[in-house]
């Protein structure tokens, strides 16, 4: 493929406030950043890969900030549980059967379902990470990862320990020119405590990794940390001084005034994941009020199985809805700030603000291209709108990340879709048995 491409006569979705949407504009890629937007794009020469962009709008690339990829293996096996006995009762006992080849081909289905969807960058926590990053390696996406593990005695076949993830992250680091970042992923507060807490952050201070961790996620986890520490998770982990780290929390959705205070001034990474949190029955996070603080928050879809899927437009969508209506208020959460969450706001919680979720010279060339020549996205009265509002995963036409197509007009470039149908449905069927 040519080492520059040129997306010409389409409307870009720029999510830079300065220039906000750009009619009938060209956007020139070279090699993996995004070279010049029009006007500007000047004289093209001969070799440039031109993609005709008449009735198509180019969008950042999608940021998922919350995953565990490969529990697409476990899609619709598990639904309609209570977070804590879908866990002990149904996930932790499945999930001890799993092996490598379980998670490569899992990872690789989730990677095809993203990849169509727009997304571009994902962060994930879950187990065999290094047949993860092999799957993400093929695929072309980018991606952080972390190797989930756990501090407590009420461990499960799975789990690995703090070492194994220390080794995922030597093997991986500087990979692929850091396409792949391998990071750190306590599972939580229930099965990581204090003490064992401050040895993972002890780690940060030679790795220098991001910590991706689940946080008051459900009412039950935040009630347990009162009892037993007489503190709020958020406050708990303060206390410890996790939030001096480079933090993602995943969920955030039972915080008091003074944990949405918290979070906002330490600029913890929050992923916001509306789907998830409604079908296990967690609650609404307080995505106004920490707007309000200005959080950094951005979105996730968390994993298939509780999801179930990863169709980061409908959690756009939900995010803005949601507060809509149980605040009753129609101008909470307007359009513009709930794209800006999976794209701008994913970027600040993970320190790329400027690099991705942004269409502007010099910015990673990760975008998608939408086709709007569709019942649902006509007419073009407001594209951000029509984009939060009416548009889904299956609307995503072109993926582009680092300058390389990974999805075109129905086709992937990257991935043999039908060896990985075929590949992951064994797998499930044996994890089902």
């Amino acid at each position: 493929m040519n080492s520059r491409l040129l997306i010409k006569n389409a409307t870009l979705v720029t999510m830079d406030e300065n220039r906000g949407v750009i009619n009938s504009g060209d956007l020139l890629i070279e090699n993996n950043i995004i070279k010049a937007i029009s006007p500007g794009t000047g004289e093209v020469p001969g070799d440039t890969e031109i993609i005709s962009g008449k009735d198509r709008v180019v969008i950042p690339g999608l940021i998922n900030l919350h995953n565990h990829a490969a529990m697409t293996l476990f899609r619709s096996y598990a639904d309609d549980y209570p977070l804590m006995e879908w866990l002990t009762k149904k996930i932790f006992p499945a999930e001890a059967k799993l092996t490598e080849e379980d998670v490569y081909w899992g990872t690789a289905l989730a990677l095809l379902e993203m990849i169509r969807g727009g997304t571009t960058t994902f962060v994930d926590m879950y187990y065999f990470m290094e047949q993860t990053a092999r799957a993400c390696q093929e695929s072309g996406i980018r991606a952080l990862l972390s190797q989930v593990f756990i501090g407590s005695e009420n461990s499960h076949k799975g789990f690995n320990s703090l070492e194994d993830a220390i080794k995922f992250i030597e093997n991986w680091q500087g990979e692929d020119n850091g396409r792949i970042q391998p990071i750190l992923g306590p599972h939580a507060l229930y099965t990581c405590p204090p003490d064992f807490l401050k040895r993972v952050l002890k780690e940060t201070e030679h790795l220098g990794t991001l910590i991706h961790i689940h946080l008051s996620e459900s009412r039950y986890e935040v009630e347990e940390t009162l009892k037993q520490y007489n503190k709020t998770p958020v406050a708990l982990m303060d206390e410890m001084g996790m939030f001096e780290r480079h933090v993602l929390a995943g969920h955030c959705v039972h915080l008091n005034d003074q944990d949405i205070d918290i979070l906002s001034s330490r600029r913890v990474g929050i992923s916001h994941n509306p789907c998830s949190n409604l079908k296990l029955g967690n609650g609404i996070a307080p995505l106004k009020q920490l707007l309000d603080k200005n959080a950094c928050v951005g979105l996730g879809t968390d994993g298939a199985a509780s999801n179930n899927n990863l169709d980061m437009f409908e959690e756009i969508k939900l995010s803005s809805l949601l507060q809509k209506g149980t605040q009753e208020d129609p101008t909470i959460i307007p359009a513009y700030t709930a794209f800006s969450l999976a794209t701008r706001g994913g970027a600040r919680a993970l320190n790329m603000e400027g690099k991705l979720g942004v269409i502007k010279e010099g910015a990673r060339a990760d975008l998608a291209i939408i086709n709007f020549r569709q019942p649902h996205l006509q007419p073009h009265n407001d594209p951000i709108a029509n984009l939060v509002y009416s548009a889904s995963a299956s609307d995503v036409e072109t993926v582009i990340v680092e300058g390389k197509i990974l999805y075109h007009r129905g086709e992937f470039m990257t991935l043999d879709e039908e060896k990985i149908y075929h590949e992951a449905g064994i797998c499930a069927g044996r994890l089902r048995q």
